[in-house]
């Protein structure tokens, strides 16, 4: 099955509640399918410094929550809440009550979490990869159950709910689509198992941005995650929409001269970098071209660029959304 193309923006920052309303409703005019913001919670100082992740000044839940009464089409999402950040009861509800609120628009993406100088700074544990995974699983099947005609009994290592019903229910049934991203054997096929929408991203095992997630061989690197995603789906993986961010994106005449330099700061050559799933550069048509090459090669179908490039990238949603 192929999937038709969705495109979406990403959001950190906002200096006020009308820049945040004029950013959401200008993504919704230029036709983008989605607005996501991160969830990350540090701002500028040492520790983040380490991290080399940009800044995000907005909590998620309530931008999401304004974004979404400020629109009326576009669908409203984080990309992806850290489970370890939020009492997951109250994530959820939270989560369900901005879908009944938008009337559906709700894209809800759950995450490990990976940033280690982020739990650092806050003070919170930040357990083995196979901890936390196993948490996000729990929470999946959590948020799932939360939007049942029934009362919730759930008793393992993570999740102890009881004795109560799920409210308020989603608009979206059975429950919002769910995504769930990552680059990791174990939380790829649990997104095939578990996902709406799986959303391929770096190898974070170094917990900071680098090159250690630039992977030297980008097709081969994509190939792995693929399976794992196919592993984990079975029968199902036709249903699964694939996302991929486009992190460095330019809508440029002079492709080969950008990629150049992006190219040495992270230690691999212009043709890989043009080539790397986590980029895009060339004219419009040239993006468009490799962008059907993509979906072709790996299934890939929903793109999601920053908000530094919504507008020069617009051309591209113009030509491709729906198709």
């Amino acid at each position: 099955m192929t999937h038709p193309f969705r495109f979406a923006v990403q959001s950190f920052n906002a200096d006020s509640g009308k820049q945040w309303a004029e950013r959401a409703q200008r993504a919704e005019d230029f036709g983008y399918s989605a607005l996501h913001l991160a969830d990350h919670i540090i701002g500028p100082g040492p520790a983040l410094t380490r991290t080399n992740h940009p800044i995000q000044n907005l909590a998620a839940v309530p931008a999401m929550a304004y974004a979404a009464a400020k629109t009326s089409t576009i669908k409203i999402g984080c990309r992806v809440f850290c489970i370890d950040y939020h009492l997951p009861v109250v994530l959820i509800k939270e989560a369900m009550t901005i879908d009944l609120l938008s009337e559906g628009r709700l894209e809800l993406g759950l995450g490990a979490g990976w940033l280690a100088e982020e739990y650092a700074a806050i003070g919170l544990t930040m357990d083995s990869p196979g901890e936390r995974i196993d948490r996000l699983e729990h929470v999946v099947q959590a948020a799932k159950a939360y939007t049942r005609d029934a009362p919730l009994e759930i008793d393992n290592a993570n999740i102890a709910w009881r004795e109560f019903e799920g409210l308020p229910k989603s608009t979206s049934k059975p429950h919002p689509p769910i995504m769930i991203g990552g680059g990791s054997p174990k939380v790829l096929r649990l997104a095939g198992r578990e996902a709406d929408i799986v959303s391929f991203n770096f190898n974070n095992r170094k917990g900071i941005i680098g090159p250690d997630g630039m992977a030297p061989s980008p097709a081969q690197e994509n190939d792995r995650k693929l399976n794992w995603i196919k592993e984990g789906a079975g029968s199902r993986f036709e249903e699964i929409e694939l996302e991929i961010g486009a992190y460095f994106t330019f809508v440029t005449d002079h492709a080969d001269a950008v990629a150049a330099s992006f190219a040495e700061n992270f230690g691999t050559t212009a043709e890989a970098m043009r080539s790397h799933p986590h980029a895009l550069f060339g004219t419009v048509d040239e993006i468009c071209e490799e962008l059907e090459l993509r979906r072709e090669r790996y299934g890939i179908s929903y793109i999601t660029v920053n908000d530094q490039t919504m507008e020069d990238f617009a051309p591209v949603v113009s030509k491709l959304a729906g198709r």
